[in-house]
């Protein structure tokens, strides 16, 4: 006796509930996401073979151009108006409440101190890292950014700092140097230097030791 065969019918689902799912996760992602801010000039960093990541958080990043500008810049607004206050009550550069609340919607500072009131009413098209003269960095007598490292020990005392330099491959020794004095002077002895990251070089040393620690990291 033969089998009865059973019609087989098409099978529709209703994809208007994974739709609606989509759109909300869609917008959870655009909500959520946090853009990375402006740069205050392009830097062509020199390449390194190192693979640990920049953070991202509680930052103090200094940019040098490869004309030696300097820039400095932090990832958290708060962070940004808490410097500028510290330097203001330290330095009287005279700012008022008003001007030191725009500091949270600037991504960098690129000014002499005694200029910052006139760079923080800057109209923001002209508040360009070409454009500006840079936070002063020439030698041991008129090295603003020790005063900037200075407030920012002080706003990051009892908590995490990652200080970092990016610096263009080109750039001056001297700048370079005199950044790193500042940290020095504040005795911030601990920064990250960020670099163009690259492979490591097949059959070299490093990648030797590399595969050696992966070994025993398995073992």
């Amino acid at each position: 006796m033969g089998r009865p065969k059973i019609a087989r019918k098409s099978t529709w689902v209703d994809m208007t509930a994974f739709c609606d799912v989509a759109f909300l996760l869609l917008s959870f992602f655009i909500l959520t996401t946090k853009f990375k801010p402006a740069e205050a000039i392009p830097v062509v960093t020199p390449n390194s073979v190192s693979s640990k990541a920049a953070e991202t958080e509680d930052q103090c990043l200094v940019t040098i151009s490869k004309d030696g500008k300097v820039f400095v810049s932090f990832s958290e607004d708060n962070r940004r108006m808490e410097v500028l206050e510290d330097l203001n009550s330290r330095l009287n550069l005279q700012l008022t409440p008003a001007d030191i609340k725009k500091a949270a919607k600037i991504d960098f500072f690129g000014a002499p101190l005694n200029q910052m009131k006139s760079f923080l009413n800057m109209d923001p098209e002209q508040r360009k890292g070409e454009r500006l003269p840079g936070v002063p960095c020439v030698d041991s007598t008129n090295n603003e950014v020790t005063q900037w490292i200075t407030s920012t020990t002080t706003v990051f005392l009892g908590s995490k700092l990652n200080l970092m330099v990016k610096g263009d491959n080109d750039v001056p020794y001297t700048v370079f140097k005199n950044v790193i004095d500042a940290f020095k002077k504040n005795d911030q002895m601990k920064f990250q230097v960020i670099t163009n990251q690259e492979s490591i070089p097949i059959n070299s040393p490093l990648a030797e030791r590399h595969r050696a620690g992966e070994k025993l990291s398995a073992d």
